[in-house]
């Protein structure tokens, strides 16, 4: 374990935290919003919004030279929803929050096995969009146990907005990488 954090400089830790806290706090200003949008379709609002809360552990994996960054955040918002009580899940936020991050990490590593660069456009795009997938799944079919046809429209709507929101965490990390705010690999 104390390799794997060794990885990770004091700064790095602070950008993994300062994205796992502004998901967080982003969550219930957006909230109310998406759900007025997708309650007549009968879907969470959170499949949309997922986008814009899946980019910050994007954020972090994109920012950090560390193999499980998007876990880290994922698992310090999941710590953070459940200390706050922000979300509406409680202790399944675990499960929810972490699995979608393990996924970007999955996805982030992949990409730098095939393009040496982790935090690529595609890299971003697909990340995002498979951690949306897969936390609108467990939240829409465990949780909610939403029937199929809408369960797949949630899913649907859930890979476009995480789509958005990779292509969103690219742009930001390409301009933060023009200020050399953070030092990259």
């Amino acid at each position: 374990m104390k390799r794997i954090f060794s990885r990770y400089s004091m700064r790095e830790f602070i950008i993994i935290a300062l994205f796992a806290s502004i998901g967080i706090a982003v969550k219930p200003l957006i909230s109310p919003f998406f759900k007025i949008m997708t309650g007549p379709l009968m879907i969470p609002g959170g499949v949309i919004a997922g986008g814009i809360y899946m980019m910050f552990p994007v954020l972090a994996s994109g920012l950090t030279r560390g193999r499980i960054s998007a876990t880290l955040a994922s698992t310090a918002q999941a710590a953070l929803v459940i200390a706050t009580g922000v979300g509406s899940q409680g202790i399944i936020s675990i499960i929810t929050y972490i699995i979608p991050g393990i996924t970007i990490d999955f996805i982030m590593l992949m990409f730098g096995f095939v393009q040496k660069m982790r935090a690529s456009a595609a890299a971003c795009f697909f990340a995002c969009m498979f951690a949306n997938v897969t936390g609108s799944f467990l939240v829409g079919a465990a949780i909610f146990a939403i029937p199929p046809i809408p369960l797949m429209l949630s899913l649907c709507a859930a890979a476009l907005s995480g789509g958005v929101g990779g292509l969103t965490a690219y742009t930001v990390i390409k301009q933060i990488k023009k200020l050399n705010i953070v030092k990259f690999q």
